[in-house]
């Protein structure tokens, strides 16, 4: 009969592989493009989430705000595929900007079901808070880009995003 392997006799190394600081390695230029993405949008968030603190909104909740104000008069389904989101997520956010008096609901003409979604005067003002906020922070992640190198890169973004299958 075999001797048993048991995590006791398995080598007597249980230290943890190095893992490379940000920007060398698989974390750097030679990771994997969706891990790169992954990593990207993890520090863009939580620079965005602090930079947000100050005047009280979320990261969704600013996201919401944009979307509502690009296109006044939206619906909460079309506001969830618009900031995938689900709409579960989109109507807490939406009934929590309401009660601050940052959005105001209004019925649709036809279906009782839908309401419009516009921004308020009080939005506007909240919205033009985190723009200034969120500016500084795309100022420095184009920082060192030609306007030509820009592009490119948002058009790859966009590419990306359009592979998702989901064009709506």
């Amino acid at each position: 009969m075999g001797k048993r392997t048991t995590s006791a006799n398995v080598g007597n190394d249980t230290s943890s592989p190095a893992i490379p600081p940000l920007g060398q390695g698989k974390r750097g230029e030679q990771g994997y493009l969706g891990y790169l993405l992954r990593q990207a949008s993890a520090a863009h968030r939580l620079r965005m989430e602090r930079a947000m603190a100050d005047v009280g909104v979320t990261l969704p909740q600013f996201l919401v705000l944009t979307m509502i104000r690009a296109y006044p008069g939206i619906s909460n389904a079309d506001l969830a595929r618009l900031a995938l989101l689900t709409p579960q997520t989109v109507s807490v956010i939406v009934a929590n900007l309401e009660r601050s008096g940052a959005i105001a609901r209004r019925p649709h003409a036809v279906h009782g079901r839908i309401q419009h979604i516009d921004v308020t005067p009080e939005g506007l003002a909240l919205l033009d808070a985190c723009r200034k906020r969120s500016g500084g922070i795309e100022r420095e992640l184009l920082a060192g880009f030609s306007p030509e190198e820009e592009q490119v890169v948002r058009r790859w973004l966009v590419h990306v995003a359009m592979l998702g299958g989901d064009n709506d």
